[in-house]
């Protein structure tokens, strides 16, 4: 049986994807930053020892700690959804440096720290947003993310860039957007990019979804798209084999621009 976890995942797309995971025959690990919330997604879905729930706060790197641990012993991980985010209202040097801190931050320590238990031939998803996609960057900042010269170090040294000029009110003149949750997602992006050729020797694969405009408690009641609909491109991604795409951006399975 496949075993698959899945972060942010007591409400909205991260619930649905569980779901689906289940109902195909995974074994899926329902994580959230509140436990006792996490329990309860996971008896609500009624699939049994299929469903299990834990602990994880993507901005925590002793929360993330735990489960790593607490996984060890188990079995390998054929599917890692990362799709805990948040968007915080206002701007200013601490929303941009909480939204990085869950958005893009969170996803790479957790990547980390369950790397060595991944599959051989698992499956790593970034849930994303076309809010993320270079056309809505500036051209100098595009270029910054899109050098082939940019390597991990330089990403971190980029973000940490935005939060300290949106502190000092020069983000603008940087060439930074004034949104922090765009922002994030374009780094994140970056990030998958970056793995892609690591992944792509130990024949394992990472890509980015964008779920589209999706009726969650982020998206609102007035999104287009269910939650159920919005889920279906994450679980193509986190159920794909070994001849599946490596390092993109997909919708509905589709490629899309960076």
């Amino acid at each position: 049986m496949p075993f698959a976890v899945v972060t942010g995942a007591n409400r909205g797309l991260g619930l649905a994807t569980c779901k689906k995971l289940a109902e195909l025959g995974w074994k899926v690990l329902l994580t959230a930053r509140d436990a006792q919330a996490g329990s309860d997604a996971a008896r609500a879905l009624r699939a049994g020892e299929r469903v299990q729930a834990a602990e994880l706060d993507v901005s925590d790197p002793e929360s993330i700690a735990r489960l790593a641990r607490q996984l060890a012993d188990g079995p390998t991980i054929d599917a890692l959804v990362n799709n805990a985010g948040a968007s915080f209202s206002g701007f200013d040097g601490d929303v941009a440096r909480r939204t990085l801190d869950i958005n893009y931050w969170g996803p790479l320590r957790v990547t980390d720290a369950l790397s060595s238990q991944l599959g051989p031939s698992a499956n790593v998803v970034m849930v994303s947003s076309g809010m993320g996609e270079l056309g809505q960057l500036s051209p100098a900042l595009r270029a910054r993310l899109q050098d082939p010269a940019l390597d991990r170090a330089g990403l971190r040294g980029i973000a940490e860039e935005f939060v300290n000029a949106v502190n000092q009110r020069k983000h603008t003149a940087l060439g930074f957007p004034s949104n922090a949750y765009g922002l994030s997602k374009a780094l994140l992006n970056t990030f998958t990019r970056l793995l892609g050729p690591e992944f792509e020797r130990s024949g394992q694969r990472v890509n980015a979804v964008c779920p589209g405009w999706v009726q969650t408690r982020m998206g609102g009641e007035r999104a287009p798209r269910s939650v159920e609909r919005g889920a279906e491109g994450i679980v193509w991604a986190a159920t794909l084999t070994s001849d599946g795409p490596n390092a993109g951006f997909f919708r509905d399975g589709k490629a899309i621009p960076w």
